[in-house]
């Protein structure tokens, strides 16, 4: 989901949907005219065939009616009747000159040809032989005559001996007249198209521009010969539709006329529809900004100030400075806001001073009672020793007890003293974490109470590295107290592991205790939490917590439950300040000695 300023969305928003706006209608304008172009496009293409066909047909009746009267000249059926190719040949030109005919041929009855005149060298006499017998064959007064390149529509006439009734053939005339660019330029304008005259699938002549006939001569095969629906062609950077007419009877080589109208000139004006639309839907997007960026300034500059005042109470500032301006409901939140921060200054003080008083109590009811027994023990010992009659094993003994309480005292201010400004700072150094957990376990069986319980330790590894030696020896220390308090005295075990991994040393502390109570797993390292303990502030795992955290290492519960409790230590291998080397100097004191 898109995070950002209500100003930014309002203009997002409204310049996405003036986008989708404006292009929906441009693509709804675009389609219906193009669909209303095309529809135009299809009806003029009928109607320039229509128009053709109607001057196709008075063209051929008059060609035809010429080629009747040629073929009804007495003096043309004189020279047939001699039957001599020379005489014919020679006569004919004559007659061929009245035709105005770019072709004119005279054949017997059996088609064999007596006499060929033409003013195209691309038509030769076996040209004109092989279409002269094609046509008889066809029996058809209309066909077309194909050369090397050229293209002629011939009409053909008997010639007979005396009246047509008396059905005496003597020979067959053929004119005809070329389909050249006059033609096809002449055929273009009735049409009001450009065309392209197609005998099979070659284009003969046409009326298209010298760079779009390659196009059009390489598509050609496409195109239908029969009449139908308009096809699309792409003759260079231009479109068109194109729609084909039959010339030829059936039986013979399809002859075609093909009727393109440009489609690009028909829908020039949706360009320049489409650059207005365009231009419209910037305008209005660019004016639409503009507007909602000053109204949007109006309603969203209280909710940003309003905004900034949250995120400074939430960074404990509060006294931000909140303006309400006007009555209505943004400058109503600014006030309300203002009450609640108000309200809640003063609830966090009055909570601040109670958490004090119940902290200070609660912490001093703590330690009066935990320091109560070792004062005790102390003012006992002190009595006794004060009696002339002891011996120095009893004065021995009541020393010692007297120091273990002392002892004992020490640790609880001493974990006191870990939450204080003046706790001392952390002296890294490197040495060997066997020696410092052996410490701390003699400080462990000092105490009687613990004297029974098994406690074992294995190393894997060298487990070295740098550590503050005396602030690891109470983490040690906090940890075995705790599992000491926690197994039974009579069957108790500790195992204490150490092994050297990739992420640094990790250690630990396991024993077959009952495991942590529910009730305070989730707050296990919190202050003064403890469960029922008869010694103890309820301070050990908060402060090995906060010395691992001194030595950018981790502490965690691995496991617990009714079979014990495992403790896990992760000491990082090198420290923030410096590097171990490979064996400590031999200039150092080892730790612990």
């Amino acid at each position: 989901m898109f995070r950002g300023t209500l100003r930014t969305k309002f203009l997002l928003s409204l310049v996405l949907i003036s986008v989708l706006l404006t292009s929906a209608t441009l693509l709804l304008v675009r389609q219906r005219v193009q669909v209303h172009a095309r529809d135009e496009i299809v009806q003029g293409l009928r109607d320039s065939t229509a128009t053709f066909r109607s001057f196709e047909q008075q063209r051929e009746s008059t060609l035809e009616r010429s080629a009747a009267l040629l073929a009804s000249l007495p003096p043309l059926k004189a020279v047939m009747t001699s039957q001599d190719p020379a005489t014919i040949l020679d006569a004919s030109r004559t007659f061929w000159d009245l035709s105005g005919s770019q072709l004119f041929v005279l054949a017997d009855r059996s088609g064999k040809l007596m006499a060929t005149h033409g003013s195209k060298p691309c038509f030769t006499e076996a040209d004109a032989q092989a279409s002269m017998l094609r046509s008889l064959a066809l029996s058809d007064a209309r066909d077309w005559w194909p050369g090397q390149g050229c293209l002629f529509q011939v009409f053909l006439q008997p010639v007979y001996f005396g009246g047509r009734d008396e059905n005496t053939q003597i020979g067959v005339l053929a004119v005809g007249w070329e389909i050249d660019n006059q033609v096809a330029a002449d055929v273009s304008r009735v049409a009001s198209s450009r065309v392209a005259f197609r005998y099979e699938k070659n284009v003969v002549v046409s009326t298209v521009s010298a760079a779009q006939r390659e196009d059009l001569a390489r598509q050609s095969a496409q195109l239908s010969a029969v009449e139908g629906e308009p096809e699309e062609l792409a003759l260079g950077q231009e479109q068109f539709l194109a729609t084909s007419v039959r010339l030829s009877p059936p039986g013979s080589p399809d002859v075609s006329l093909t009727v393109l109208e440009s489609y690009d000139h028909a829908t020039a004006f949706l360009r320049s529809l489409n650059r207005w639309i365009v231009a419209v839907g910037i305008a209005a997007v660019l004016a639409g900004s503009v507007l909602v960026f000053f109204v949007s300034t109006t309603f969203t500059r209280p909710l940003a100030e309003l905004v900034a005042g949250v995120h400074a109470l939430e960074s404990g500032d509060f006294q931000y400075p909140l303006k309400v301006r006007g009555s209505d409901e943004v400058s109503e939140l600014t006030a309300a806001f203002h009450r609640m921060r108000v309200r809640l200054q003063e609830s966090q003080k009055q909570l601040l001073s109670s958490e004090r008083l119940a902290t200070i109590g609660r912490m001093a009811s703590t330690i009066s009672h935990d320091l109560r027994h070792p004062l005790t023990a102390i003012l006992a010992y002190a009595e006794f020793l004060s009696e002339a009659d002891l011996n120095d094993a009893k004065r021995k003994d009541f020393y010692q007890e007297i120091r273990i309480a002392v002892n004992r005292m020490t640790d609880e201010l001493n974990s006191l003293l870990g939450f204080s400004k003046e706790q001392k700072p952390l002296r890294p150094g490197f040495g060997r974490f066997s020696e410092i957990i052996e410490r701390a376990i003699q400080g462990v069986r000092v105490l009687p109470e613990f004297v029974s319980i098994e406690i074992t330790v294995s190393m894997e590894g060298d487990c070295t590295g740098w550590f503050d030696a005396g602030k690891a020896e109470r983490v040690f220390l906090n940890l075995l107290y705790n599992a000491c308090e926690a197994v039974p005295h009579d069957s108790g075990k500790i195992a204490v592991s150490c092994r050297t991994t990739g992420q640094g040393t990790e250690i630990r502390v396991a024993d077959n205790g009952p495991g942590i109570p529910v009730a305070i797993r989730d707050t296990l390292f919190q202050p003064f939490v403890s469960s029922d303990k008869e010694q103890g502030i309820g301070l050990g795992l908060t402060v090995v917590q906060k010395l691992m955290q001194d030595h950018n290492g981790q502490v965690s519960v691995e496991g617990t439950g009714p079979e014990g409790t495992v403790f896990k230590l992760l000491f990082p291998a090198t420290t923030p300040a410096q590097s171990p080397p490979q064996n400590p100097p031999q200039n150092q004191v080892p730790l612990g000695a």
